[in-house]
């Protein structure tokens, strides 16, 4: 497993929804992952400092965690399937340890809310599509641009076509 932080999170109007890009903390790559836009929104908004009278979603579920006696440990990116991310939340409750099924999406937004880590488990990183740094300002810019016309499946579709990578079958 590798321990990542957010990198970027970027929204992209023609498809209502959002990039957010991980980044390996002792390495160099960086991982895109498309979200929704709620779950994008909600991320963003922690990000910028924004604070609400009243809990939002994500930040109800880190309340009903808290009451309940628990913490969030850390989140694991754990799987990509059919162009799909799986997550798994680790929470820790007293001496037990649960592991809970999540969109990474979601996952993100506790993990923000909480600071807990964020690790992306070795087979994602083999199987998914990810940019190596250093990357230039300019870079940034046109990666932002293309995907901007960019569906999430015209990303994978290369992933459907290469040959399976040794172990991983």
């Amino acid at each position: 497993m590798k321990l990542t932080k957010i990198y970027s999170l970027i929204f992209i109007p023609p498809l209502a929804q959002y990039v957010v890009t991980l980044e390996e903390a002792d390495g160099s790559r960086l991982i895109p992952i498309w979200i929704g836009i709620s779950e994008g929104a909600s991320i963003a908004m922690v990000l910028e400092g924004e604070k609400f009278k009243r809990p939002l979603t994500h930040d109800l579920t880190v309340n009903l965690i808290k009451a309940l006696g628990g913490s969030l440990e850390k989140i694991i990116i754990s799987d990509l399937k059919e162009n799909a991310y799986y997550a798994t939340l680790i929470l820790k409750q007293g001496e037990r340890s649960l592991e809970i099924d999540s969109r990474p999406s979601d996952a993100i937004a506790l993990a923000v809310r909480t600071g807990a880590p964020i690790f992306v488990e070795e087979k994602v990183l083999a199987l998914c599509p990810v940019i190596n740094k250093p990357i230039s300002e300019d870079e940034v810019k046109n990666f932002e641009k293309e995907i901007e016309n960019l569906r999430p499946e015209d990303f994978f579709k290369k992933l459907d076509e290469s040959p399976p990578q040794e172990g991983l079958e």
